[in-house]
């Protein structure tokens, strides 16, 4: 079955830059945006922009019913899932195909076991430099959405209908095989960029060049590799180097998502990224000294909100 609609919940960075790209390449009527009517008023009164363009989106209500969606697109905040996934019910139909944006290695298993495990592909949203502020959303990078199979979620053809559906909307992809490794690689550069920036610097500039900065990335990611070996995901050096290649293409003046929620006073995913290390080296006996300290830190930043 061909993927013609699509429902999108959640227009943080990733939503909007996403909703905007199938905004341009689905036929009218294709796209909706899944929100409750006070936000949507909020959003038609202030308008959303993309690169400086406004988003002409389509609305609906999570009490709104009607033909489900082809594919729906998870793009909330880890402490939104659960609302998210309550909001999203009459978007998924016998036939839905679900991605989650979502940072982490645990979306996926929650969604499943609310929906079915045979209509969750594993995702990996990675290589954006999206920088959002207020309604507004600025990038250099649109980088790409990859997605595949893992354990016993999904199947290959809703593999092929996802890629042929972005190969048709031009979206960029990748259908990977091993998404265990390529989730835990994306957990890895999280943990290392995304609490890092938020505690010693302000943008991506600051672990692209040498310095306290960039050791301190690198130390956290270390953590997460020692902690794959645990998991018999078997992160490797060829890993570590594939993620610091990727950091190489996005701007300079861009900045990870924790830092734009550090500068506005936002309560950030800390427990989703040194949460989850620390809570592993507990459980596997490695220490994640690092981890820990940014963990503290970033705790004590939100503190005093």
């Amino acid at each position: 079955m061909e993927i013609k609609t699509v429902s999108i919940i959640g227009l943080g960075a990733l939503g909007i830059l996403f909703g905007n790209h199938l905004q341009k390449n689905m036929p009218r009527g294709g796209l909706r945006i899944i929100a409750d009517r006070e936000r949507i008023l909020r959003y038609e009164r202030d308008g959303i922009t993309c690169n400086g363009k406004p988003c002409d989106f389509e609305y609906g209500t999570p009490e709104k019913t009607g033909k489900p969606a082809d594919l729906v697109l998870f793009a909330v905040k880890s402490g939104d899932l659960a609302g998210a996934i309550d909001a999203i019910r009459n978007q998924v139909g016998e036939r839905t195909v679900i991605l989650s944006l979502l940072n982490g290695i645990t979306s996926e298993e929650i969604i499943a076991g609310a929906y079915g495990k045979e209509k969750v592909l594993d995702c990996v949203a990675q290589g954006m430099d999206a920088v959002k502020e207020g309604n507004r959303v600025q990038y250099t990078n649109m980088g790409m959405i990859c997605f595949g199979l893992r354990a016993d979620r999904g199947s290959a053809e809703i593999i092929e209908r996802v890629r042929a559906f972005f190969e048709k909307t031009c979206v960029p992809f990748e259908a990977v095989d091993d998404m265990g490794k390529r989730m835990w690689g994306k957990l890895m550069v999280n943990v290392g960029v995304n609490q890092t920036v938020a505690v010693c610097g302000e943008t991506y500039g600051d672990i692209q060049k040498e310095g306290k900065a960039r050791d301190t990335m690198i130390s956290a990611m270390r953590e997460v590799i020692a902690l794959s070996q645990k998991e018999k995901i078997f992160l490797g050096e060829e890993d570590f180097k594939y993620w610091l290649d990727i950091l190489k293409s996005l701007s300079a003046k861009g900045k990870p998502s924790m830092r734009q929620d550090v500068e506005a006073r936002r309560a950030s995913e800390v427990e989703l990224f040194a949460g989850t290390v620390i809570a592993l080296g507990e459980k596997y006996d490695v220490s994640t000294p690092v981890n820990r300290w940014l963990y503290h830190e970033i705790k004590s930043m939100e503190s005093k909100y």
